[in-house]
């Protein structure tokens, strides 16, 4: 890197570090999440704004989102203790599952309805029941509360997308019998993904629980956290198993078995926000926002029928687990953002069907603009109805 490619690196990321002191401002004060003023900040100096991103800033998104992701599944898993999981656990298991479900089942049998082929409805039904975990932890973040409804809010959204990988699975194995493939591979995929995941993250949090926290009393110091957190990436990266589920093991871990610690998260809280600017502005610079005009009708059933299944989705299982009130009402709208890990299924849906490739990613990567934009609207809204009701 030359001079100039360095400096205007470090400009930027300082103007960026800098502006966002004044958009979590705004984002108090205002109903807009910080989370959405970032990704339209994004928009603003990205390629469909005023194009005033550094190359050498924009060519770091996947490490930026990498390292964001992986303290965000790290702090989430913090979020899973088992005191939580016995107060909460019947309402997380049945939300967080009936959500995935009936979202899939919702968008797949709608697709059809339209006309649209079995496979890429079973398709777009499996990637819809993913999550954006990393918008949804922020707005809870920013909101300061903490409450039941919060500990399940971020509970379920630790289990999410663990649901949505096996009914990822599941789909791909049935749309490849419907085209005549064999679908042995693709459930030998996800399975390795998902079970190869949890055994990484246990393979790091149990040493890490009984080792982290020795050399300062009871306070694991950055070197360990970060020292831990990056370990567990890179490893998943080199295994081809999910960075997110074994990062939240990993932390689950940790706060569940170290009990010589005091709180084993707060040296990942202090640098996490930097990164997390960083991720969602180059996030909405990334945006094409061009391409809502191409989604057309499938496009706008999607957003539609995605958002109608979320909301069902958590109805059903608030109901099944006697949730009380404004979590039924409230809580399935709080589950729309999407963002990476839908775009990583459609991206994997179109390796094994490229015949779908076109149809799948400008689908879901046009869509993703959307529930990016308005998801972080509508969990903040789903915080302040349950704050109103004293659950927040």
């Amino acid at each position: 890197m030359d001079i100039s490619g360095q400096a205007s690196l470090f400009i930027a990321v300082g103007g960026l570090l800098l502006f966002s002191l004044l958009v979590n401002t705004i984002g108090q004060r205002t109903a807009l999440p910080r989370v959405t003023l970032l990704l339209l900040l994004g928009v603003a100096v990205g390629e469909q704004g005023l194009n005033i991103l550094p190359d050498s800033l924009s060519t770091r998104f996947d490490i930026i989102a990498d390292v964001a992701l992986l303290m965000v599944g790290f702090l989430m898993g913090g979020k899973l203790t088992i005191k939580e999981l016995r107060s909460n656990g019947r309402h997380v298991l049945w939300i967080s599952l009936c959500g995935a479900i009936v979202t899939a089942i919702v968008v797949t049998l709608v697709c059809v309805l339209i006309g649209v082929s079995p496979v890429v409805a079973l398709l777009l039904g499996a990637i819809a029941s993913a999550t954006a975990p990393a918008a949804i932890y922020d707005v809870i973040q920013e909101s300061h509360f903490a409450g039941p409804y919060t500990e399940t809010l971020l509970a379920i959204v630790a289990t999410d997308d663990a649901w949505a990988l096996l009914l990822f699975g599941l789909c791909i194995a049935v749309s490849s019998l419907l085209n005549g493939h064999a679908a042995d591979a693709s459930v030998y995929r996800v399975m390795w993904d998902i079970g190869g995941a949890i055994f990484l993250g246990l393979a790091i949090g149990l040493p890490a629980s009984y080792l982290t926290g020795r050399i300062k009393r009871g306070q694991p110091s950055l070197i360990e956290a970060m020292g831990c957190v990056l370990l567990c990436g890179g490893l998943a990266q080199y295994l081809e198993v999910s960075f997110l589920i074994s990062a939240m093991i990993m932390g689950a871990c940790i706060t569940n078995l170290a009990r010589h610690h005091d709180y084993p998260f707060h040296a990942i809280e202090d640098i996490e926000w930097p990164f997390m600017v960083l991720f969602f502005v180059l996030a909405g610079a990334s945006i094409q926002l061009d391409g809502l005009a191409s989604v057309g009708l499938l496009g706008l059933v999607y957003i539609l029928a995605r958002t109608a299944g979320k909301w069902l989705g958590a109805y059903v299982g608030a109901v099944i687990s006697q949730a009380p009130l404004v979590t039924r009402h409230w809580l399935g709208i709080a589950l729309l953002p999407q963002a990476g890990v839908g775009i990583g299924l459609a991206l994997a849906a179109s390796k094994y069907f490229p015949e779908h490739q076109h149809t799948l990613l400008t689908i879901i990567v046009s869509t993703t603009v959307f529930f990016e934009l308005a998801g972080p609207i509508l969990t903040k809204l789903s915080l302040s109805r349950a704050r109103a009701q004293g659950l927040a």
